[in-house]
């Protein structure tokens, strides 16, 4: 046996030196493989569609401009937009979030027209509120037309996956009659245009935006957590970047336009609508998921929103009276509590 093992070539060897040049070039090409890109969409290279907005050497391209890494240090964060403004459309990024302690930071994939109309902006985000250890990232989606901030529309929910361990999809479709949120290919939440929302909903041409930022003073638990820079640098990747929709002229304000009903209908938006048999896993989602429901919170709006209606309502034992889920709902005795409200709005 020492005789046939000394005659052996040393194969182990090289085949471990094989591994090490491999993993190095797959470091060196920007690490986590993005899952398989969206059915019936094209992904851009940076420069096909986007440009930096700020934070310098904190944005650096990689995999020939198809993939974007923005980081956060205690210089600045960093972020890119749209070429384009655009009024409806469907817009997605692959997005891996920073790993381990990542409270207070902010990463953002969202549209808005905030630079343009100052005081009736629109906006359609999706926000990743950072973790403290030991927490799962929250993400919020927030709704926002014509500057109204002060009745805003979020609801937060919970993933039911790691965000830092690799990439997910994360999507919006927003057209003249409906916008969707999507988590990978399932719908999250859908806000149907109605007459009582009026101006509410969001009409006017959008740029995309995806950044990287400092929200010590709210996004964990309510700013009771803020970014720790011992930690830094926090690095979020974005790839798969998306874009179908219909190039909008600022001075456009008539979504039902001739021209904005025909562009939608060559971008075939609807048809990326919610399909009838998707509907059941978006309302599992909800009930699983949903932390917080602007809809059930009575301690913000005692008179609920006009598309707060029976059909956009989770089943309301779920909720407090803040809009926050409640857990571990028991009966009382004494003294003792019956419940717990997550407490990480």
């Amino acid at each position: 046996m020492a005789s046939g093992a000394s005659s052996s070539p040393p194969l182990p060897v090289l085949s471990l030196a094989a591994v090490v040049v491999v993993l190095l070039l797959l470091a060196a090409r920007g690490g986590a493989t993005p899952p398989h890109p969206l059915r019936g969409v094209r992904p851009l290279a940076f420069d096909e569609g986007y440009a930096q907005i700020f934070g310098s050497s904190n944005l650096a391209l990689l995999r020939d401009g198809r993939r974007v890494r923005l980081a956060l240090d205690e210089s600045t964060g960093a972020g890119f937009a749209s070429q384009d403004l655009f009024l409806h459309g469907f817009f997605s990024a692959a997005i891996k979030l920073p790993a381990d302690y990542a409270a207070g930071v902010v990463v953002a994939f969202y549209l808005s027209n905030g630079d343009v109309y100052e005081k009736t902006h629109d906006e359609l985000d999706f926000e990743f509120l950072g973790n403290v250890r030991g927490r799962e990232w929250r993400v919020q989606t927030n709704v926002y037309g014509n500057g109204s901030t002060h009745a805003g529309r979020e609801e937060r929910y919970d993933l039911p996956f790691d965000p830092t361990d690799d990439f997910h999809h994360y999507s919006i479709l927003w057209t003249s009659q409906r916008i969707i949120f999507y988590v990978d290919e399932t719908p999250i939440r859908e806000v149907v245009r109605t007459a009582a929302m009026g101006a509410a909903f969001p009409s006017k041409p959008m740029s995309l935006y995806a950044t990287i930022w400092d929200g010590s003073t709210w996004a964990t638990l309510g700013g009771r957590y803020r970014v720790n820079y011992r930690y830094a640098p926090f690095v979020a990747e974005f790839a798969d970047l998306v874009i179908r929709g219909c190039a909008g002229d600022p001075a456009e304000r008539d979504p039902h336009s001739a021209a904005a009903a025909a562009c939608e209908a060559r971008a075939g938006l609807e048809a990326l609508a919610v399909p009838a048999e998707r509907r059941a896993a978006m309302a599992a989602f909800r009930r699983a998921h949903t932390s917080y429901s602007y809809c059930h919170d009575r301690r913000r709006y005692p008179v609920a929103l006009a598309e707060c209606g029976a059909a956009a309502l989770l089943p309301g034992r779920m909720f407090g009276p803040d809009g926050m889920r409640q857990h571990g709902r028991r009966a009382r005795r004494g003294g003792r509590r019956v419940g717990a409200q997550d407490d990480a709005m």
